[in-house]
């Protein structure tokens, strides 16, 4: 199963759900996708789509999924990554009034480089990454909260 986690910021992410479609439609995804829409609303009959849920069924998916798909939110990366799992991450971007800055492209870029997840920058790559992910071995994740906190004020710092 693939979940996808857009999160729960007040802008709408239907590239990202475009780009999932797309690979569905062209039959490299067919697994169950259950997507974390938050406010972003988009019709599929390919998708178990929900707005927003307990956190308990939140970490349930995580933990039964195959692939996580996410946002560059630090949260549930995080999730994903203390899970072992194999992660792409969607930046959202402010060009596309996604965000209203480009922190989530720093955060990705930077795990990315730490090799804890794959990047989708280009959305149209999404089906290469997909096929990537079934052979990814993510760094394990080791809790940190001193780097992570110095890692944090950091990217503040830099905004």
């Amino acid at each position: 199963m693939i979940f996808v986690a857009l999160g729960t910021q007040d802008k709408s992410f239907t590239r990202l759900l475009d780009a999932i479609q797309r690979e569905i439609d062209n039959g490299v995804i067919k697994e169950k996708v259950i997507v974390q829409a938050g406010i972003t609303k988009y019709e599929s009959d390919d998708m178990e789509i929900l707005d927003l849920m307990p956190k308990e069924e939140f970490d349930k998916y995580i933990k039964e999924c195959d692939l996580l798909i996410t946002h560059g939110g630090v949260g549930n990366i995080l999730s994903g990554l203390t899970l072992g799992k194999k992660i792409i991450v969607a930046p959202r971007l402010s060009k596309y009034k996604e965000h209203i800055n480009d922190h989530q492209l720093q955060i990705t870029e930077d795990l990315d480089k730490k090799g804890y997840i794959l990047p989708l920058y280009d959305f149209n790559d999404l089906g290469k990454l997909i096929k990537k992910a079934k052979k990814f071995k993510p760094k394990k994740y080791k809790s940190n909260n001193k780097q992570f906190i110095n890692m944090l004020e950091e990217y503040i710092d830099n905004l």
